[in-house]
C-alpha cells in the first residue's frame, strides 16, 4: 500500500510500497473522478501539481493534517493501475483500505456553500441529498467501511459527518440505519445488501459486482471483459462459499411457519415508519438516558416497562426506535415485537399478537419451532386459529420462552389499548411471562388506561415510564421533530428565513408536546393549494388540542365542494373491518369510478386517512375515535351526527348492497385462467392485474355489514332478502372459488352459517331453504374446494344428492368430461359433519355441557376435542399409555375426564389440553365416567344394539352395519356417533318427532 505524505511546509510526495505492519495511521480520500485527476504517474514524473485534482489532494492532506495525521490515501494517485496485479490486489483491499483509514473525507464537488451561510443547513441539504456522489457504484463502500466519514462542500467547508447527517443519508440511500452506524453486514442479508447498489452507477459495468468484494468479504480475480452478469454470478458464486449456511427449515416447517403466520411485524414497522414520514433519531433518543429505561434494560429487579401517554405522544416511534437500538446494542440477543392496530381486524387481537411474537422468534432461532410442531403436526392451521387457539398459543409461547436454549430475549408489544379482542388475556399473559425467566424483557406501550395499570401491576418486576412525567424530553423531542418537518416544508414550499421561523415558532408554542398534532398540521401547510404567501395565515387556523384539530379539520371538510364524498369516505373507512384498498373503496361508494377521483378525495381527508401502496389507513386510532364520537370533544359527537346521518346501520347496509352488486358484476368461473379442474391452491400465484382486486373485501364481509346493519329483534327487509337470493342462486359457486383463491374458506364457512342463523328470522322460506342448502354443501365440499378452487365446479357438483338446490341451480356448470354420472343421494343425509384423524377406532365420544366441544376417545392412545360447528379439531390430548375406553365432560364444561386401559383416569383441561391430575387406583381398565347430565332427559338416544336412533321412545333412524357405532354422544337435537373406522359422525335434528 503506497501513502501520500505532507511535510511540514504543505509539500506531498508519494512513499514507498509498504508493508502491512509498517503502515502508519491515515487518512483517506472518497470523491467522484473526473477531468483532470492525478494520476500514479504524474506523482512519477513530478507533474501532479500541473493537474486540475490536485486541489482535491492538497484539501485532503491539508486536512489530515490539521487532524493530526501526517498520511493520506488518495484512489487515482496511489495506484499504479498499469500494473495489473497491483490493481487485483487494490481493488480486493479497497474495503479493508477504508476501514482501516483514521479519518475519511469526502468531497462533494456538486454541493456548494460558496454563496449562503454555510451554517443553514437547510439552505445546503437539497443538493447534499442531491449528490452524484450517492450514485456511484464505488462510494457504497466508502460510505460503509470507515468508521467515519466527514463530507465537505466543493469549497471544502465541512457540512457534518456520517452520524449528525445519518437521517439524510438513510432517506437518499436507503441503506439501513444500523448500517451506518457500524453495525456488523453479516447482520444483512445477501439481497438487503445486494439492494444497496441497485440504484447506483460505475463506468465499467464489471465494476458493479467488484465494488461489492468488501460489502461481502470475498476475494475475487477481476476480468473485465466478462460482463456484468457473469461477474455477478461469480460474486454469488463465492458468496455462497464463505458465508456461513443458515439453520433452514424442512418442509413442515415451512407448512408450520406459514400457518402461523398472520402478519410480519418486521413489515408493519416499516410500514408505520413510512406512513409517519420515517424514524427521526433525535425524536426518541432521550429514551436511551431515561433512568426508568435504563433500570429496565441494565437491572435486575424491573423486567417489565410499561410506556404509557396519551394519544400522539409518539409512543409507536418511542418503540421503533428502541427496537432498532437494541438491534444494535445486542445483535447476538433476540428481538420479537408486535404493533396493534384497531382498524385491521388481522392485528388487533391477543392471538394475534401471540402468533407475531412467536412467528419472529422462531424466524431469529428456527430450533425453536419443535414447540410449535408438536402442536401443528396434530392439528394442523387449528393449532393457530379458532376458540381455543389462545391456549395452544400460550403453551407455545411459555415453552419457547422457558426453552434453555433461549438467549436474552427483548419482546416488545406496542398499543396495547387498540387490542380489541381478549385485552384482558393479553395482559393477565404478558403479567405472568415477565416473571417467567430472567433472560426475558419485556416492552409495552399504551394510552393512560386505569384497567391496563390494574392489570399489569400484577407483574412483579415491573415499571413505569410516563410521557407525561417526561414532560420536558418529550418537548425537546417534539421540537426536533418540528425542526425536521419546517426544513422539508421549507425545502418543497421555498420559505424564506422569516416564514420559516414563524411556522417554526407557531408549532412550537401549540405541538403541546404532541408529535401527531405537528405532522397534521405540516401535513396541511404542504398542500399544494396552500401558496407560500398564505402560509401564516393558513398556519393560524389550526387551534392547539388534537381534538380541536380534528374538529378544525371536520369544519373543513364540511365546507368543500366534495363534502358529501369526503363523509361518506370516511364513513366507510371507519365501518370496515379492515384498512380497503382504492380498487376496494371504488366498489363501496355511491360515485364509484376513477382511482385517481378517490386518490384526491382521500387526500381531501388527509387529517384523518393517509394512503399508502394504494391502501386506505387512519393516521391515527384517536382520529377514527373522534369520528366515532368516542372523544370527550363536542366536535366529535358533531363529527358522528355528520358522517353517520342516519347511523352505521344505513352505512353497513349501503357497503352490503353494494357488495353484492360488484360481486354479481365481477365473479365467474375459473377467475384466475386455472383450466384444470384439480389446479391445487398452493401453487396458485395471483395474476396482475388481479380480477378479484376490487371484491376481495366484499367476498370475505358482505354477511358481516348485512348483520351490522340489522337490529337483533328485526328481519332483513325484503328488498334485502331479494338481493341476497339474486346473489347466491347466480354467483355462489363462483363466490366459493373466489374464497378458496383469497385463501378465506374458512370465513366463508363462518358467513354462510351465520346467514342461515341471520335467515331463521324471515318469512322467505324459499331463501331460507337455499341457504341451508348452501352451508351443507359447504360443510360437504367447502374442504376440497379449498384445495382446489375448480372443484367447485368437479366433484362438489358431481356428488351432492340430486335434490341440491345448488346442484340445481348450477347444473349447467357441472363437468361435461364426465360422461357417466355416480348415483347419489336423493337428499343430504342426517350427517352434517364426518371428523377424521384418529388412527384407530373410536371409542368414546362425549358433547360438552354447551354443545360447542365435542371430545372422541381412541385405542390410538389420543382424545381430540372438536368444534362440532366447523368440523376442526382443536386439541388432541396425548398421556394415556394404552387405548382410551371413555371420555366424559364435568357438568360445567371445565374438565374433561378420561379413562383408559392403562388403568388410569386423567383430567383435563379441555381449553389448554393440560393434564391437570392423574387418577390411579384401578386394576382393570376404566370403562365409565361422570355424565354432564341424566341420560333420561335427552330426547334422542340410541338404541340398547346401536342400530337405531330412538326420539321419544321410538325408532327413528336406522344405521346400516357400515355405519353402526361403537359409541355415541347426545346434545340436544346433534348425536354424535364414533364409529370402529375411526371417524366421528355428527347427525343433526331440525325439528322433533
Amino acid at each position: 500500500m503506497r501513502l501520500l505524505e505532507r511535510d511540514d511546509a504543505g509539500g506531498i510526495r508519494l512513499t514507498e510500497d509498504l508493508l502491512s505492519n509498517k503502515i502508519p495511521p491515515y487518512a483517506i480520500l472518497s470523491h467522484r473522478w473526473g477531468d483532470g485527476e492525478v494520476l500514479f504517474s504524474d506523482f512519477r514524473d513530478g507533474t501532479a501539481k500541473n493537474k486540475a485534482g490536485y486541489a482535491k489532494i492538497q484539501f485532503c492532506g491539508d486536512r489530515a493534517w490539521r487532524d493530526g495525521l501526517q498520511f493520506f490515501w488518495v484512489d487515482t494517485c496511489c495506484i499504479d493501475k498499469s500494473n495489473s496485479t497491483e490493481l487485483q490486489e487494490a481493488i480486493n483491499s479497497m474495503f479493508r483500505w477504508y476501514r482501516n483509514a483514521a479519518k475519511c473525507y469526502a468531497y462533494l464537488e456538486d454541493v456548494s456553500t460558496s454563496t449562503h451561510n454555510f451554517d443553514d443547513r437547510s439552505i445546503w441539504e437539497p443538493t447534499f441529498r442531491a449528490s452524484r456522489w450517492f450514485t456511484r457504484g464505488w462510494t457504497l463502500q466508502e460510505l460503509i467501511a470507515p468508521t467515519s466519514v466527514e463530507f465537505f462542500s466543493r469549497e471544502q467547508v465541512r457540512l457534518g459527518d456520517r452520524k449528525t447527517l445519518e437521517q439524510a443519508i438513510h432517506d437518499v440511500t436507503g441503506i439501513p440505519v444500523g448500517a451506518l452506524r457500524g453495525a456488523p453486514l453479516s447482520d444483512f442479508s445477501v439481497d438487503e445488501r445486494m439492494a444497496w447498489i441497485k440504484k447506483r452507477t460505475t463506468t465499467r459495468d464489471e465494476d458493479m459486482a467488484y465494488s461489492l468484494f468488501g460489502i461481502f468479504d470475498v476475494q475475487l480475480p477481476l476480468i473485465y471483459s466478462e460482463g456484468k452478469q457473469k461477474a455477478f454470478r461469480r460474486l454469488r458464486e463465492e458468496i455462497s462459499k464463505v458465508t456461513k449456511p443458515e439453520q433452514t427449515f424442512d418442509e413442515p416447517e415451512v407448512r408450520c411457519l406459514a400457518d402461523l403466520c398472520v402478519t410480519d411485524p418486521r413489515y408493519d414497522k416499516k410500514r408505520i415508519e413510512t406512513v409517519k414520514g420515517g424514524l427521526l433519531k433525535d425524536s426518541y433518543c432521550w429514551v436511551l438516558s431515561n433512568a426508568q429505561f435504563q433500570r429496565w434494560h441494565d437491572g435486575e429487579d424491573n423486567r417489565l416497562l410499561w410506556i404509557k401517554g396519551d394519544p400522539g405522544k409518539g409512543k409507536t416511534m418511542l418503540l421503533c426506535g428502541i427496537i432498532d437500538e437494541l438491534m444494535m446494542s445486542s445483535p447476538s440477543s433476540f428481538l420479537s415485537f408486535f404493533f396493534c392496530q384497531a382498524t385491521d381486524e388481522r392485528i388487533n387481537n391477543a392471538t394475534a399478537v401471540l402468533r407475531g411474537l412467536i412467528y419472529l422468534l422462531i424466524s431469529q432461532q428456527p430450533a425453536l419451532i419443535s414447540h410449535a410442531r408438536q402442536y401443528h403436526d396434530l392439528i394442523g392451521k387449528g393449532a393457530f386459529e379458532g376458540t381455543n387457539s389462545w391456549f395452544t398459543l400460550r403453551e407455545i409461547f411459555k415453552a419457547i420462552l422457558q426453552d434453555p436454549g433461549l438467549r436474552t430475549t427483548y419482546l416488545i408489544v406496542d398499543a396495547l389499548d387498540e387490542c380489541m379482542t381478549d385485552l384482558p388475556r393479553l395482559l393477565e399473559l404478558v403479567a405472568e411471562m415477565s416473571c417467567i425467566s430472567p433472560r426475558v424483557r419485556w416492552i409495552v406501550s399504551s394510552r393512560n388506561w386505569p384497567q391496563i395499570e390494574e392489570q399489569l401491576a400484577m407483574a412483579e418486576q415491573n415499571a413505569r415510564l410516563s410521557l407525561e412525567l417526561n414532560a420536558e424530553s418529550i418537548a425537546a423531542a417534539v421540537n426536533t421533530y418540528i425542526d425536521y418537518k419546517v426544513l422539508h416544508l421549507s425545502h418543497r414550499k421555498k420559505y424564506d428565513i422569516e416564514t420559516r421561523a414563524a411556522v417554526v415558532s407557531y408549532l412550537s408554542s401549540n405541538a403541546n408536546g404532541t408529535f401527531l398534532w405537528v405532522a397534521l398540521v405540516c401535513q396541511a401547510l404542504a398542500d399544494p393549494k396552500v401558496r407560500k404567501r398564505h402560509t401564516l395565515t393558513k398556519l393560524h387556523t389550526f387551534p392547539p388540542g388534537l381534538d380541536d384539530l380534528y374538529a378544525r379539520m371536520m369544519d373543513q371538510i364540511s365546507k368543500s365542494e366534495d363534502a358529501d364524498l369526503c363523509k361518506e369516505i370516511l364513513a366507510i373507512a371507519t365501518i370496515v373491518r379492515r384498512p380497503i384498498s382504492l380498487p376496494e373503496l371504488a366498489t363501496l361508494v355511491e360515485m364509484g369510478g376513477d382511482i385517481s377521483d378517490l386518490e384526491e378525495l382521500v387526500a381531501l381527508c388527509g387529517s384523518f386517512l393517509t394512503l399508502r401502496d394504494q391502501t386506505i389507513y387512519f393516521v391515527h386510532q384517536s382520529a377514527k375515535d373522534f369520528l366515532q364520537g368516542k372523544a370527550t370533544h363536542q366536535g366529535s359527537r358533531d363529527a358522528f351526527k355528520q358522517v353517520f346521518p342516519l347511523g352505521t346501520g344505513t352505512v353497513n347496509h349501503n357497503i352490503f348492497l353494494r357488495s353484492l352488486n360488484t360481486m354479481l358484476t365481477v365473479l365467474r368461473r375459473d377467475m384466475y385462467g386455472l383450466k384444470a379442474p384439480g389446479f391445487p391452491i398452493n401453487e396458485v400465484e395471483t395474476p396482475s392485474p388481479d380480477p378479484l382486486a376490487s371484491v376481495r373485501y366484499s367476498c370475505v364481509f358482505w354477511v358481516d355489514h348485512l348483520h351490522d346493519s340489522t337490529s337483533n329483534k328485526d328481519a332483513p327487509r325484503w328488498n334485502t332478502l331479494n338481493a341476497v337470493q339474486t346473489f347466491l342462486e347466480q354467483k355462489y359457486l363462483y363466490w366459493l372459488e373466489a374464497l378458496s383463491l383469497l385463501r378465506t374458506m374458512s370465513e366463508g364457512v363462518i358467513a354462510i352459517r351465520r346467514l342461515n342463523d341471520l335467515l331463521g328470522r324471515t318469512e322467505n322460506s324459499q331463501l331460507t331453504k337455499f341457504v341451508w342448502d348452501a352451508y351443507r354443501f359447504t360443510l360437504a365440499y367447502g374442504w376440497v374446494v379449498e384445495q382446489a378452487p375448480l372443484q367447485a365446479y368437479a366433484s362438489a357438483l358431481v356428488f351432492a344428492p340430486a335434490s341440491s338446490l345448488v346442484k340445481k341451480k348450477f347444473r349447467a356448470e357441472e363437468p361435461s368430461w364426465i360422461s357417466t354420472k355416480p348415483a347419489v343421494e336423493a337428499d343430504w343425509n342426517a350427517c352434517l359433519q364426518t371428523l377424521e384423524g384418529h388412527r384407530h377406532s373410536v371409542t368414546s365420544v362425549a358433547f360438552s355441557p354447551d354443545g360447542q366441544r365435542l371430545a372422541s376417545a381412541s385405542p390410538d392412545q389420543t382424545i381430540k376435542i372438536w368444534d362440532p360447528a366447523s368440523g376442526q379439531c382443536l386439541q388432541t390430548l396425548e398421556g394415556h399409555r394404552s387405548w382410551v375406553r371413555s371420555v366424559a365432560f364435568s357438568p360445567d364444561g371445565q374438565r374433561l375426564a378420561s379413562g383408559s386401559a392403562d388403568q388410569t383416569i386423567k383430567i383435563w383441561d379441555p381449553a389448554s389440553g393440560q393434564c391437570l391430575q392423574t387418577l390411579e387406583g384401578h386394576y382393570s381398565l376404566v370403562h365409565s365416567l361422570f355424565s354432564p347430565d341424566n341420560p333420561e332427559r335427552y330426547r334422542y338416544r340410541l338404541g340398547r344394539d346401536q342400530t337405531w336412533i330412538i326420539c321419544n321412545g321410538r325408532n327413528l333412524i336406522w344405521f346400516p352395519p357400515e355405519y353402526r357405532p361403537s359409541c355415541s354422544a347426545i346434545q340436544g337435537q346433534m348425536v354424535s356417533i364414533g364409529c370402529t373406522s375411526g371417524r366421528v359422525f355428527t347427525v343433526g335434528f331440525s325439528y322433533d318427532v
